[in-house]
């Protein structure tokens, strides 16, 4: 099937914006709030639409299944760059990326040969946040300083891949199987880049920062698969995509004001008077 060039463009405008946004996130607030948001359905959202417009709403759906359990490979991408990419500069990207994409590659080729349905795949992601999660409790958070305005050279590497990530993704959904579909829009399209531009820019620490918060934002991406699984071939793309989004925002708040709590409480217990 030929995509329209608009859907190409379209396809580029967004993913420069998702990613560059992220990016600001992370210098102008803090890298524990990007990495939230590196857990909110941006880049998945992308992917699923995009193979629903040039697919079908009914694949994309049956894909979105499939994507449930496809957030497990990103979390081992996240702990596979965390565990080689531990030097600064462009030494550490290339490790890390190596590290990150064959635990990938390793955790996406046994997720595809099961027949995963919403409730399974779910309960397999959730297992897996607790694992990564409990893994993470010693990684220490840094924050980065701001750098100024972003350079030209780091606007279109950011650009650049980001949107070779999209097309990936979108192109290889017209040649393979739904379970691979679904667990390809699971990749960290905004996540990845967003690692590899603070890497070389700040250095791993808060690279690693970002990775040890990831896993506690999934809750908002598994939301949004759910609910587009249910609604893109009852509703369509644009009300499936809309009401996806409204129910992963309330998931962030939710688990937001969760963690608020939970810190108060904490600091309660330590501090009586």
């Amino acid at each position: 099937m030929e995509v329209p060039l608009t859907l190409q463009i379209a396809k580029l405008l967004i993913s420069i914006g998702i990613v560059l946004g992220l990016s600001m996130v992370a210098e102008r607030v803090s890298t524990r709030v990007a990495g939230l948001l590196s857990g909110y359905p941006l880049g998945t959202a992308i992917a699923l639409f995009f193979i629903g417009l040039e697919l079908s709403p009914e694949f994309a759906a049956e894909s979105a299944v499939h994507t449930l359990a496809g957030f497990t490979s990103t979390l081992a991408l996240g702990g596979g760059y965390l565990l080689c990419g531990r030097r600064n500069g462009v030494a550490g990207v290339l490790a890390g990326t190596a590290g990150g994409l064959l635990c990938w590659l390793a955790a996406s080729a046994i997720l595809a040969q099961i027949d995963f349905n919403r409730l399974s795949g779910t309960l397999t992601t959730l297992a897996a946040i607790l694992a990564f999660t409990w893994l993470y409790r010693r990684v220490p958070d840094t924050r980065t300083t701001a750098k100024g305005r972003f350079s030209w050279w780091a606007l279109a590497f950011r650009s650049g891949l980001a949107a070779a990530i999209i097309f990936v993704i979108t192109g290889l959904a017209h040649v393979v199987p739904t379970a691979w579909a679904g667990i390809l829009a699971a990749f960290p399209v905004t996540m990845y880049p967003f690692l590899v531009i603070l890497h070389l820019t700040h250095g791993i620490a808060p690279a690693a920062t970002v990775i040890k918060h990831y896993p506690a934002g999934l809750g908002s991406l598994l939301s949004y698969a759910l609910c587009v699984s249910l609604t893109y071939t009852s509703l369509g793309l644009a009300l499936g995509t809309l009401l996806g989004f409204v129910v992963a925002t309330l998931w962030l708040l939710l688990w937001t004001r969760l963690q608020r709590w939970w810190q108060s409480r904490k600091v309660a217990k330590f501090n009586p008077n």
